[in-house]
């Protein structure tokens, strides 16, 4: 099951050993604690392209775009490890959502060098992290992509054993990554009722990707981004026979928004 979250260095090592354009790893400091990321870049003064994942996740969650030619011709790539995944402060949950979206504030002000608007792409739990931003900083947004976002507060989806996953002797013995995932679930339903007022204010050029099959997060979500997206150019795509993972199985989608010239 955890092959699908976790890869170690020497598999990223050897998927990357024959690839022209490997990635960079960076830290930075934010907030006393250490935020990792990876980018991939042929020439800086592109723009920015962040990548925001989901619960659980990893910088590697976005391979297939990452590695793609057409966007790498195209953007300075950026993808980030979210608080308390991956190699930023592993274990150490972060639940506010306006701090995940400070933490990109933070690599914008460190990889932004072409000083352009930027395009984010945020799915499931990273899609209203990303859309947080891109409404507190529009004037930095160029465009928002939310990929089987997580963002209704009446819909936050929970199974049998998502309770178990709260108790003590469980998180002894479950990786670090999950208890991660299952603090945000816990608390993903407060933080966005925070957000009811602010989608309102959403202006950037914004596209909603929703799997029709999708059964992690409930399909409700892409009716509430309907309703409640009303003052920014939005596209609304629900894909048939698609479920959760929609970047990875439909990127030809994705890149045609991030590269559309109009």
């Amino acid at each position: 099951m955890l092959k699908r979250y976790v890869y170690t260095d020497e598999e990223l090592n050897a998927h990357y050993q024959t690839k022209a354009l490997k990635p960079m790893y960076k830290k930075l400091d934010f907030l006393n604690r250490t935020l990792h990321y990876a980018t991939i870049s042929k020439n800086d003064t592109l723009p920015l392209l962040i990548f925001v994942h989901g619960a659980p996740g990893a910088w590697y969650g976005y391979l297939n775009l990452m590695d793609d030619s057409l966007l790498q011709a195209n953007f300075k790539m950026v993808s980030i490890d979210r608080m308390g995944y991956g190699k930023s402060d592993y274990g150490k949950a972060e639940l506010s959502t306006q701090i995940q979206a400070l933490e990109i504030k933070r690599i914008v002000e460190a990889e932004n060098t072409s000083r352009k608007k930027i395009f984010l792409l945020g799915r499931s739990y990273g899609a209203p992290i990303a859309a947080w931003f891109a409404i507190n900083y529009p004037q930095q947004v160029e465009r928002l992509l939310m990929a089987s976002p997580v963002i209704d507060p009446e819909h936050e989806k929970f199974y049998w054993f998502s309770r178990i996953g709260k108790w003590h002797i469980t998180q002894l013995i479950l990786p670090k990554l999950l208890n991660v995932a299952t603090k945000e679930k816990y608390s993903h339903e407060m933080e966005m009722k925070k957000m009811l007022d602010k989608w309102k204010k959403l202006y950037v050029r914004t596209s909603v990707l929703t799997g029709a099959e999708d059964r992690i997060a409930d399909t409700a979500n892409f009716s509430f981004a309907q309703r409640m997206l009303i003052n920014c150019p939005c596209t609304f795509n629900k894909i048939p026979n698609t479920g959760h993972l929609v970047t990875r199985q439909h990127p030809e989608i994705v890149k045609e928004f991030l590269l559309e010239k109009n």
